[in-house]
């Protein structure tokens, strides 16, 4: 006769629910990060409603402050916790435990996420969400593939990294600015033909 008990069902489904809890969280993280990053327009700050300047240079002028306002000090934040969150997900889920390859890697695809926003949104959200989901694949797949201590040794390694750091950054924020005086040209051609 099959015999069911509450003792023997808890131990069995407490790892299930701990896994779905995982996996569901996750997936909502990656789900809001991967949208956010793929942005062409990352911020909506709408600063632009401060500028309450009657004059037309005034206007402008702050109109440009705000706009550098946003790009040099939000912009470099958002850049850096993109890439943290990928480094980190690179270093606990993979098995070649280089640091040089894994911060070159994670600048690289942001970078290159920033970049495709400009050419397709669409392409940049596939782009953006395509490696946390594989790790996510690989790390349910096979459980063992990552080792928690050689992955918290490696982290700890990060500070001594900080010249590269800075060079990633600067050259994403550069990219950056690069990509978006481009489509502003590009954007403003495009309008003077419609006229």
């Amino acid at each position: 006769m099959l015999e069911l008990s509450l003792a023997e069902m808890v131990p069995i489904l407490k790892p299930l629910t701990q896994f779905i809890i995982g996996i569901v969280v996750y997936s909502m993280f990656i789900f809001h990060f991967y949208r956010f990053l793929s942005r062409k327009d990352v911020f909506k700050l709408h600063l632009d409603k401060f500028n309450t300047s009657g004059h037309p240079l005034i206007h402008n002028l702050v109109a440009l402050f705000l706009y550098i306002f946003e790009y040099v000090i939000f912009f470099p934040l958002f850049v850096f916790f993109w890439f943290a969150i990928l480094t980190s997900l690179l270093i606990f889920l993979s098995k070649s435990q280089n640091l040089d390859s894994i911060l070159m890697i994670s600048i690289a695809i942001v970078a290159s996420i920033r970049v495709t926003a400009y050419y397709n949104e669409d392409l940049s959200k596939d782009l953006a969400k395509m490696l946390p989901f594989a790790l996510l694949g690989v790390f349910l797949i096979d459980i063992s593939y990552f080792s928690l201590e050689s992955s918290i040794d490696l982290l700890w390694q990060i500070p001594d990294y900080w010249a590269t750091l800075l060079y990633y950054l600067g050259f994403t924020i550069a990219l950056e600015f690069t990509l978006r005086i481009v489509h502003g040209f590009i954007s403003g051609f495009k309008k003077d033909e419609t006229d």
